[in-house]
């Protein structure tokens, strides 16, 4: 009773009776403080080393795109390393898990679709004892849906910190099967396309840009498989067998879509091989035929050639029927080159 007379007389002293969100500022998309599971109210980023500090309570923040004094003001707040922070106000990192004492420093890379193009972004987490802090570079998805669905289940959120690592990180990888989806209908497409008939060249740059699509989507999933796999082993406070488990199921999520990229761009290569030689089956096919007309045409020409030459003993010339005889020949010898060449399946 004495704690929770003093979170609202601590309620009392920050807000009164304001109906804005404390912790409207730039940077800032939310901010509050949790104890047993509930939500306790939402606080200022300069009442958050206090709320942290209680017992069962764990303080949620979250960032968008944040400045330098933003975040060194949250690194005043929890002790957070100088290194964390410098990796957190530059994007484009490579995901990874670092520990700092007591506190973790995660970078994710996100995804997800927007107007039939794989939209990238990043995700940086500081986790220690009573507080997370995820700050979100690019147009990454909000962590609204998160925050809401744990809150809808006090008795999970009650495990603090690690439960809110665990739903943000699932968040990502679950975000990563619909692109995953869009992306497999249209390499099914081309698929298709490739026993049907020989690519274009709008084609092959279309197969050409889901391949990078597909590396740049692995070089974000990739890594987070180890960091998953590392943050199971990890001997940190308040961690259980439970929540142990839980990332373990985090991990085989992103193992499966680690292999799904991998299945498709194994298809999308095959499916340019297959049509680099179906092109040079067909390359060959139309050698062959130009090469049987090559042949038939040879034969009018070398005896026109022949009988061309205008020399005056020539005894075939005075042959009455001469004329005749010679385009038979040629007439014969034409039809059994075409014959023979339309038996060999030339022509």
């Amino acid at each position: 009773m004495e704690q929770l007379k003093d979170l609202e007389s601590a309620r009392e002293r920050a807000g009164g009776g304001s109906t804005s969100p404390p912790y409207e500022r730039p940077g800032v998309v939310a901010a509050a403080v949790y104890q047993h599971g509930q939500r306790i109210r939402d606080i200022r980023i300069e009442e958050a080393g206090e709320w942290r500090s209680r017992e069962n309570a764990v303080v949620w923040i979250g960032l968008h795109e944040p400045d330098e004094v933003l975040l060194h003001q949250v690194q005043a707040e929890f002790n957070l390393h100088a290194l964390a922070i410098e990796d957190a106000a530059q994007p484009h990192q490579r995901p990874k898990l670092e520990i700092y004492g007591d506190a973790m420093f995660i970078v994710a890379r996100t995804a997800h679709m927007k107007d039939d193009e794989i939209i990238f972004g990043e995700t940086h987490l500081f986790v220690g004892r009573g507080y997370v802090v995820s700050v979100r570079h690019g147009d990454s998805s909000s962590y609204l849906a998160v925050r809401q669905r744990c809150e809808a289940t006090p008795a999970a959120l009650a495990h603090g910190e690690n439960y809110i690592l665990y739903s943000i990180l699932d968040f990502i990888v679950d975000n990563y099967m619909p692109v995953i989806e869009v992306v497999q209908e249209e390499v099914e497409k081309l698929e298709d396309l490739v026993l049907r008939q020989q690519l274009e060249k709008s084609d092959i740059e279309r197969l050409y840009l889901l391949r990078r699509k597909l590396l740049r989507l692995r070089n974000a999933v990739v890594p987070l498989v180890d960091v998953c796999r590392r943050y199971e082993h990890i001997d940190l406070p308040g961690m259980d067998p439970t929540l142990q488990s839980l990332f373990r199921d985090v991990t085989d999520h992103v193992r499966r879509v680690q292999e799904d990229i991998d299945a498709l761009r194994e298809v999308l290569a095959f499916a340019f091989e297959a049509s680099v030689m179906i092109g040079q089956t067909e390359q060959t096919a139309i050698a062959r035929k130009l090469a049987a007309w090559a042949a038939i045409l040879a034969v009018p020409t070398a005896i026109a050639g022949i009988y061309g030459m205008n020399f005056n003993e020539m005894p075939e010339l005075k042959f009455r029927y001469g004329y005749f005889f010679v385009l038979g020949v040629i007439a014969f010898l034409c039809l059994f080159l075409f014959t023979f060449f339309r038996r060999r399946k030339w022509l």
